[in-house]
């Protein structure tokens, strides 16, 4: 039977990493290219920074709801065996996926953070380029976002599957400790 506790928690961490990744696409940082007073220095003056916290705290919540998954089935492949059989099969299928989305939600949840962070200083008027104040691009946290979501949906689907395999293998000779060696004397 699947843990209520573990289910909940995980759901709760991705949830909350979800909402975090949408709050950091709307308030991801914007610029305007600003001369100093002396007009000798353009310089790009970002209204916010909030959006890296949002997108590093959606990153932190998003691993942790991982572990805490991938501790409760021992990763997958560790522990106890699991029956084999359609279960067993759509377990190992959506735990590879689960790990393919949570990498691409982790990738683009850091580069948008990291991007986000990256604030061009100044260039003086004498290099004759005109300023480009860069900011992340539209989208990177609500792709962070989605695959979240896909990955929140994909684990709880897995570890249903996996808690399914698992009680069903039972005892020996799946999941017990002694060795069927009875009707071999």
């Amino acid at each position: 039977m699947a843990s209520i506790i573990v289910q909940a928690v995980v759901i709760l961490l991705d949830v909350i990493a979800f909402g975090l990744g949408v709050a950091a696409e709307q308030r991801r940082s914007r610029a305007t290219v600003t001369p100093d007073a002396a007009k000798e220095y353009d310089f790009c003056v970002y209204d916010s920074d909030i959006a890296t916290g949002y997108g590093v705290g959606a990153l932190l919540l998003l691993a942790a709801a991982q572990v805490v998954l991938m501790t409760a089935s021992r990763c997958f492949c560790c522990g106890r065996g699991l029956k084999p059989g359609g279960s067993r099969a759509c377990a190992l299928i959506l735990f590879l996926f689960t790990w393919v989305t949570f990498l691409i939600a982790e990738a683009c949840l850091l580069a948008g953070s990291v991007r986000n962070a990256y604030h061009t200083r100044y260039r003086g008027i004498f290099y004759g380029e005109s300023l480009s104040c860069e900011t992340v691009r539209k989208g990177v946290f609500a792709a962070g976002a989605a695959f979240t979501f896909f990955t929140a949906i994909l684990g709880e689907v897995y570890y249903l599957s996996y808690s399914k395999s698992r009680d069903a293998a039972g005892g020996a000779p799946y999941g017990g400790s002694s060795i069927g060696m009875g009707p071999y004397n």
